[in-house]
């Protein structure tokens, strides 16, 4: 893993998200195969490294946001939208901690997804803000299929347990089953949503995989090795020529209903 400090000239941008989003760092440790951004670095960044083999720290990122907080106006602010704001090099920079506190100081709407459980280090800060929710990317409950797919992520066992603590703590919370891994990580959604459901979740997004250029590759390379029954079916999916997506949704949607969780379905 590649480690820079940077220098970054903004930080509280606008997102499609929520108002804004903010970034610490780009790129990430967690190397999660069916990410695209990527195709984002490659194309907008013009970064050397390809995703998941580097790291940038907005080593500046404190002293922006404060000069730039003061002259939004008040919006929800979303942590990240293309990098995981608490990944492990967080342990060592405390930067998203250090902005947190100048979201505090203004009291702007937060609101945070990650992969790791080290979020839970920051519930302080959490439960000082006005209105605050903290979601968890929770794309498989068994962990085999977590460390092939997201090798440096936190446990789902210490995910599930940090949606309890937050959730104890009166702090609202979401699920991010997302992508959704077709015939792998959907083989017994009943089990997936009472599970997420019982840590006391708030609400749960549904999402299928992004198909972004340069994505395909990296996916069939370990669906070969792990899955090689599914390379074709995948394909077909992924270019719209099934109605996998639509079958999914329906199934999904009734399950929410049944335990009374709320379902948002990403596209």
């Amino acid at each position: 893993m590649i480690e820079q400090e940077i220098m970054c000239k903004s930080l509280l941008n606008k997102s499609r998200l929520e108002d804004y989003c903010i970034n610490p760092y780009v790129g990430c440790q967690h190397a999660c195969t069916y990410c695209y951004a990527d195709s984002y670095t490659q194309k907008f960044l013009k970064h050397p490294e390809s995703w998941g083999d580097f790291v940038d720290i907005k080593i500046n990122a404190p002293t922006v946001l404060e000069r730039e907080i003061g002259r939004k106006t008040k919006g929800t602010i979303f942590f990240s939208s293309l990098t995981d704001a608490y990944q492990p090099i967080e342990r060592k920079y405390e930067l998203t901690r250090r902005l947190l506190g100048i979201v505090l100081e203004h009291q702007f709407p937060l609101s945070i997804q990650t992969k790791s459980a080290l979020v839970l280090r920051d519930l302080d800060l959490f439960r000082k803000l006005d209105r605050c929710e903290v979601g968890f990317t929770v794309t498989t409950l068994d962990d085999d299929l977590r460390r092939l797919f997201e090798p440096y992520s936190s446990s789902i066992e210490e995910r599930i347990s940090a949606i309890k603590k937050l959730k104890e703590n009166g702090v609202r919370t979401f699920v991010f089953f997302g992508p959704v891994l077709p015939y792998i990580s959907d083989q017994n959604l009943e089990h997936y949503f009472q599970r997420i459901a019982g840590a006391g979740t708030d609400y749960v997004y549904v999402d299928k995989l992004n198909p972004k250029p340069g994505l395909w590759p990296k996916l069939e390379k370990l669906l070969r090795s792990n899955f090689p029954g599914l390379c074709d079916q995948w394909q077909d999916i992924l270019i719209g020529r099934s109605d996998y997506y639509q079958r999914l949704k329906v199934k999904a949607d009734a399950i929410c209903r049944d335990l009374g969780l709320e379902c948002r379905f990403c596209s």
